[in-house]
C-alpha cells in the first residue's frame, strides 16, 4: 500500500508543475495587454501608406480608427465581464486567437474593406480581453495589478506605434512584416495562456452577462463619478494622437516618413508610462489633479507649436500632455479598481475602458469629418485641442468641488478581504 500512495500523491503535483508560476503568469498577462494595445496602434504609421496605395480621403482614416474604438466598446459591454463567470483562461485564449486572425487579414489586406474587417475583429478581441486580463492580474497581485492596469495599456500603445513606424520605414514589405511579428507574439502568448492556472472560479450567469450593461459595484460608484471626467479628458487626447496627429507632424516636418506618426504616439504614451511610476505612491486624487494640470499645459503648448510651426515645441507639449495622460489614467484606475471584489473586477474594468474608448473614438471620428468638411487639418487640430482643454478644465472643477470619500472598513473587507492591512492607508490615499 505504501508503495502505491507516493505515485498517487505525486500525480497532481506533476500536473501542477506544468502550470506557470504566479509571477510568470502575472507578467504574461501584462504582456498580453501590451501586445493587444500595440496591435491596435500598429496600423497608425501605415495609414499614410494605405492612403497612397488605395486612394482614400483623410476621413476614412479616422472612420477606421473610430470603428475600432466603437467595436471595442461593444465588446466591453457584452463579453467584457464574461471571464467573471467562465474563467480568465478561456476568454483570454479566444481573444488571442481572434487577434491572430486579425493579423492574418491585415497581412493580406488589399483595400479599405479588409482593413475595416480586421479592425472589427481586433475590437471584439480587445473588448473581451481587457477586462479578463486586467482582472487576472488583480487576482494574482492586487497592488501590482492595479499599477500594471495603468502602465501596460500605455506601454503597448507607445511601443506598437513606434516599432511599427520603424519597421515600415527601414525594413522591406512594410504592410506585412509588422503584422507577422505581432502574429508570432500572439501565438507564443496563446501557448502561455494554456499553461496558466485559472484564477477565477466559474460562476453562474454567463449568458446573462452578455446583455449590454455596465458593471459597477456599489462601493465604486461614487469614486467612479469622480474619475470619469478625468478619464474622458485624457483619452480624448489619445484619440487626437491616434487619428489626426500623425498627419499634423508630417505637415510640420514636411516629411511623409511613417516613423513620425509613431514617434508622436510614442512620446505621448511613453511619457505617460514614465509619469505613472514615480506617482504610484501618491494619493489617487492628487495624481488625477497632476494629470489634468499637465494635460492642460501640454495641449496649450501643442496648439502654440502648431500655430508657430515649431516641431521642437510640439514634442515638448506632447511630453507634458503625455505625463498628464499617464497621471489622469493612473489616478482614475487607482480610485476605483481596488474597491471591486474578485467576481466584480472584470465587469468594473470593462466599464472603465468603455468610458476610455468612447472618449477616444467619438472625438476622433468627429475630427476626421471636420478635416474634410471644415477648416482642414491644422484648424481641426486647434479645435480638437481646445475641446480637450475644456474637458480637462471641467474635470479639474469636478475634482475641486467633489472630494472622493473613503470607503468604510466593511466595504474594504468585501473588496479585498484584508481590511486591517489596507483600510487606513487606502483611506488616506483616497482622501488625498
Amino acid at each position: 500500500m505504501s508503495s502505491v500512495s507516493p505515485p498517487s500523491a505525486a500525480g497532481p503535483s506533476v500536473g501542477r508543475s506544468w502550470r506557470l508560476p504566479s509571477g510568470a503568469a502575472f507578467y504574461l498577462q501584462a504582456s498580453i495587454v501590451v501586445a493587444f494595445l500595440a496591435a491596435s496602434s500598429a496600423p497608425t504609421p501605415l495609414y499614410a501608406v494605405y492612403q497612397r496605395e488605395w486612394g482614400f480621403s483623410p476621413i476614412t482614416t479616422t472612420v477606421v480608427f473610430g470603428i475600432y474604438a466603437l467595436v471595442v466598446l461593444a465588446g466591453l459591454l457584452t463579453v467584457g465581464s464574461l471571464s467573471d463567470h467562465v474563467g480568465r483562461r478561456p476568454v483570454l485564449f479566444t481573444a488571442i486567437a481572434l487577434q491572430a486572425a486579425a493579423m492574418v487579414v491585415l497581412t493580406e489586406a488589399s483595400g479599405v474593406g479588409d482593413l475595416i474587417a480586421a479592425r472589427v475583429v481586433q475590437g471584439v478581441a480587445t473588448g473581451a480581453a481587457l477586462g479578463a486580463v486586467g482582472a487576472g492580474m488583480l487576482d494574482l497581485d492586487k497592488a501590482k495589478g492595479t499599477i500594471a492596469n495603468a502602465v501596460a495599456p500605455m506601454t503597448g500603445t507607445a511601443t506598437g506605434a513606434l516599432v511599427s513606424g520603424l519597421l515600415v520605414q527601414y525594413l522591406p514589405d512594410p504592410t506585412r512584416l509588422v503584422y507577422l511579428v505581432i502574429l508570432a507574439i500572439f501565438l507564443l502568448q496563446g501557448v502561455g495562456v494554456l499553461l496558466m492556472r485559472e484564477t477565477s472560479a466559474p460562476a453562474p450567469g454567463a449568458l446573462a452577462s452578455l446583455r449590454p450593461r455596465l458593471g459597477v459595484p456599489r462601493a465604486a460608484r461614487g469614486p467612479l463619478l469622480v474619475a470619469v471626467p478625468v478619464l474622458i479628458a485624457v483619452w480624448a487626447l489619445a484619440g487626437l494622437y491616434g487619428s489626426v496627429v500623425p498627419a499634423v507632424v508630417s505637415d510640420l516636418v514636411g516629411s511623409s516618413s511613417p516613423v513620425l506618426g509613431g514617434l508622436a504616439m510614442f512620446a505621448l504614451a511613453g511619457s505617460g508610462v514614465l509619469a505613472v511610476l514615480p506617482l504610484r505612491e501618491a494619493a489617487p486624487r492628487r495624481v488625477m489633479l497632476f494629470g489634468i494640470a499637465a494635460t492642460i499645459v501640454g495641449v496649450a503648448i501643442i496648439l502654440l507649436a502648431v500655430d508657430q510651426r515649431s516641431v521642437a515645441w510640439f514634442f515638448i507639449g506632447t511630453v507634458s500632455a503625455g505625463a498628464g495622460f499617464g497621471g489622469g489614467f493612473q489616478g482614475g484606475i487607482r480610485t476605483v479598481v481596488p474597491l471591486a471584489a474578485p467576481h466584480e473586477r472584470s465587469g468594473l474594468l470593462s466599464t472603465v475602458f468603455v468610458v476610455c474608448y468612447l472618449a477616444m473614438g467619438l472625438p476622433a471620428v468627429i475630427g476626421g469629418y471636420l478635416v474634410v468638411h471644415s477648416g482642414g487639418l491644422l484648424a481641426t487640430t486647434r479645435e480638437y485641442g481646445i475641446a480637450v482643454i475644456v474637458l480637462a478644465v471641467l474635470a479639474l472643477l469636478g475634482l475641486a468641488v467633489r472630494r472622493d470619500r473613503a470607503p468604510r472598513p466593511s466595504v474594504v473587507v468585501a473588496a479585498g478581504g484584508q481590511a486591517p492591512a489596507v483600510a487606513p492607508e487606502r483611506r488616506a490615499r483616497v482622501e488625498g
